[in-house]
């Protein structure tokens, strides 16, 4: 059961960089015994997913932690198998991919708003069961999370965003249509949580409508579900500096270095 009080800040930040540096452990972890973790991000336009993965990645290596957010599919891509882009970025040994929507966009926008066909919609409820259950056989650890936001805190989202130039760009018309097609996208996640809310690869649901919650919980849950354990790391230990032999540094004119702009700002 949710609650709408808002996680204090000061909680939220002591606990999130605890959270943060168990994340840590957990890469060296990945890295070291070679697994392989997909997280799959999902859920209602301005439901915080973006700003979830922002923090689960913040401090983590990026050759070992990448997200995956794909463009809409070319020409070309739409004539593969469905799954077929997907699989090139499922992570190989020591990776830890994060995807920012998935797959699951054929059970949700391209089924909404007609992206799709009827036989090729249910063909996908059909084979993700069983994409899945594939992945999860091979080895690797597949965490799905859907984030649930309400009507009014969706809005008042979007309201916020069309007054914020710095994150306008997060708006398009088709996520304002999500509001007038809320019911619509309600009953296709029922549907597909139906087909693909499996034993061997579950639906997860994140309570957003305070994103601090959130965040918090969608990492901590994350973490609990991964058999990860502290790895013995090599020591490191800064080598001296050796005595200089005779290098000069090349005059500052004869370079080209960028203005001093913070030399012109006032307190």
């Amino acid at each position: 059961m949710g609650t709408s009080r808002r996680l204090p800040r000061q909680i939220y930040e002591r606990e999130l960089r605890r959270l943060q540096a168990q994340l840590m452990v957990m890469q060296e972890w990945v890295r070291a015994e070679g697994a392989r973790i997909a997280v799959v991000f999902e859920g209602r336009d301005a439901a915080g997913k973006g700003s979830t993965i922002k923090r689960v990645t913040e401090y983590l290596n990026p050759r070992v932690a990448r997200i995956v957010a794909l463009p809409t599919p070319t020409d070309r891509e739409r004539t593969q198998w469905y799954f077929q882009r997907y699989v090139e970025h499922l992570p190989a040994a020591g990776e830890i991919v994060l995807f920012d929507r998935s797959w699951y966009n054929r059970a949700g926008v391209e089924r909404v708003m007609g992206f799709c066909t009827g036989q090729e919609y249910r063909r996908f409820l059909h084979q993700c069961p069983i994409f899945e259950r594939m992945l999860v056989e091979d080895g690797i650890l597949l965490r799905k999370y859907w984030f649930s936001v309400s009507d009014a805190e969706q809005e008042r989202r979007f309201c916020s965003r069309l007054d914020d130039p710095m994150r306008r760009w997060k708006l398009s018309p088709m996520d304002l249509e999500s509001i007038s097609r809320w019911e619509e996208y309600s009953r296709a996640k029922d549907e597909m949580f139906v087909h693909t809310d499996i034993p061997e690869a579950p639906w997860y649901v994140v309570d957003s409508d305070d994103k601090r919650r959130a965040r918090i919980n969608m990492i901590s849950h994350l973490l609990s579900t991964i058999p990860y354990r502290e790895v013995e790391r090599p020591e490191l230990r800064l080598p001296r500096r050796p005595p200089p032999k005779g290098y000069e540094r090349p005059p500052r004119d004869v370079q080209t270095y960028v203005p001093d702009h913070a030399a012109t700002l006032r307190a």
